[in-house]
């Protein structure tokens, strides 16, 4: 068994997903990996983790939506009786700022994934996306803990 700790760059294109599937399969095949398990940790408070389908790009509209619809910019209604509206009172950074920050504590900022033969053991309509919460493009740090077996050197 081996291990490396390492990190990839990505940028976003502002709310929305980035398809991080193929970036991944190439760090584990340029590090010479045949099997083992993939850690992924995002180094942000703004930005998610998530595995969905890739075939209908209408599953990732429709998911922005709705997370949209749940976590409102500005403000929100109470769940109370008397449905108050409550402003945010973290908003430094903009409207976007309060309401990613709770759109990632609702979602993953780490995953965890197997791979065999050098490639993420994903379903047929599945890839690994980095879910940006922030309207603006980002430059995102995720950090990669990589355990498993090398590929073994044909020519020994």
């Amino acid at each position: 068994m081996e291990q490396i700790f390492s990190k990839l760059e990505f940028s976003t294109h502002g709310e929305g997903f980035t398809d991080i599937t193929h970036d991944l399969n190439l760090f584990i095949e340029k590090n010479n990996f045949h099997s083992g398990i993939l850690n992924l940790s995002s180094l942000h408070t703004s930005c998610s983790l998530t595995i969905n389908e890739n075939a209908d790009p209408n599953v990732l509209r429709d998911l922005k939506k709705y997370m949209q619809s749940i976590v409102p910019y500005d403000s929100y209604l109470s769940l109370s009786k008397s449905r108050e509206e409550i402003s945010y009172k973290h908003y430094q950074e903009g409207a976007d700022d309060m309401p990613a920050h709770i759109k990632t504590s609702l979602t993953n900022t780490c995953l965890s994934l197997s791979f065999q033969e050098g490639k993420l053991m994903l379903g047929t309509w599945q890839a690994v996306y980095l879910w940006e919460h922030r309207f603006d493009q980002k430059q995102r740090l995720i950090n990669l803990h990589i355990v498993g077996e090398k590929k073994q050197n044909i020519y020994n």
